[in-house]
């Protein structure tokens, strides 16, 4: 297949690109590499990849930059924003599928930044959508979130759920994503599949996450704040977990005839699908590191929730899908990255 994965510089989209390049897809990764987070981790990334920039962590844009390890594997410097070069590449590379992972991430800078959501996550996500419908694409696959879920006390949280309670614009935005994706798939039969992803980690992760922020802080012996006291569950996911649970998606296309009301339209949760308390993941970052956390206790944080739960048996069911990293083994590999990162 012929797949575009947007968001390629990213934590989930690099690895996606990797593992799709290596098992024979041809594949094209664009990203706007913007400075959010430390760009050193997003060309990193693309380095693992074998896309390398020749000058000092300033990738030129629109010009296609070739694997060095998959001759199947090209990345091009773009913004889902662009439109019309967005056109452009749809009509010239002539994709199959297409995977949008591309976003301003984030639930606490949503707070403060409110408008750069509205720019990549909805007008972005609105050009995927056009070029996709207009160039015939065979199936959309995006990432959602589990955030959409906001004050939702049921647990686990099930895609059947009523989600209409967001905390954060991030998680509004990424609802949004859904509703719009419905609507193209009804209007125009566009195959559409969002990813309800829970709390990524691993190697290459992101910065402002927590694992990322716990292991710098611990291992510089300053201490981490713990909020809400520490009474908070995640359902922690490992990456390769993640990305295998994508791809299975990717192989798997919606078939209205199979879909209520005839629309060829899906949502899943992807995770681990049990939730695992703050206190108990520090414990495993201390225990990898050999060091103990000094821990600052605070409130709940705005536009935080108390627990994240996947129930994944639809995803289970419907893709084969099954994740099989433990979590003492996911920090073990996480740790030893960061430490060789040197971050």
């Amino acid at each position: 297949m012929k797949i575009l994965v947007t968001g390629a510089a990213g934590f989930i989209g690099s690895k996606l690109c990797y593992f799709l390049a290596q098992r024979g897809d041809n594949v094209i990764g664009i990203d706007n590499i913007n400075d959010y987070y430390d760009i050193r981790l997003k060309y990193g990334r693309l380095s693992e990849g074998g896309i390398h920039c020749n000058n000092d962590y300033d990738m030129p844009w629109k010009e296609f930059q070739t694997s060095t390890l998959f001759p199947n594997y090209k990345f091009l410097r773009m913004d889902i924003t662009d439109k019309t070069a967005l056109d452009v590449l749809f009509k010239t590379e002539k994709f199959d599928k297409v995977i949008n992972l591309a976003a301003q991430a984030g639930v606490r800078y949503s707070i403060t930044n409110p408008y750069a959501y509205l720019e990549s996550n909805i007008i972005g996500f609105l050009n995927i959508l056009e070029s996709c419908r207009n160039f015939e694409i065979k199936q959309l696959i995006y990432a959602s979130s589990s955030s959409v879920y906001g004050m939702n006390e049921k647990t686990p949280f099930s895609e059947n759920d009523i989600v209409t309670t967001p905390v954060s614009l991030y998680a509004a935005s990424k609802k949004s994503n859904e509703l719009m994706a419905h609507s193209y798939s009804k209007l125009y039969g566009l195959p559409t599949t969002g990813l309800r992803y829970f709390t990524v980690y691993g190697p290459w992760g992101r910065p402002d996450m927590a694992p990322m922020i716990f292991a710098k802080a611990i291992s510089h012996g300053e201490p981490i704040k713990v909020f809400n006291n520490g009474n908070l569950s995640r359902d922690f996911t490992y990456i390769d977990d993640i990305v295998n649970g994508t791809i299975r998606v990717i192989d798997n296309c919606p078939i209205a005839e199979k879909c209520p009301n005839n629309i060829p339209y899906k949502i899943y949760n992807i995770g681990a699908g049990h939730p695992v308390k703050l206190m108990d993941f520090i414990s495993e970052i201390e225990t990898a590191l050999g060091k103990k956390a000094e821990k600052h206790y605070l409130p709940m944080q705005q536009g935080d929730v108390y627990q994240t739960y996947a129930d994944t048996s639809k995803l289970e069911k419907e893709v084969g899908y099954k994740p099989s990293i433990s979590l003492h083994e996911g920090i073990t590999n996480f740790i030893k990255w960061f430490q060789s990162f040197a971050y």
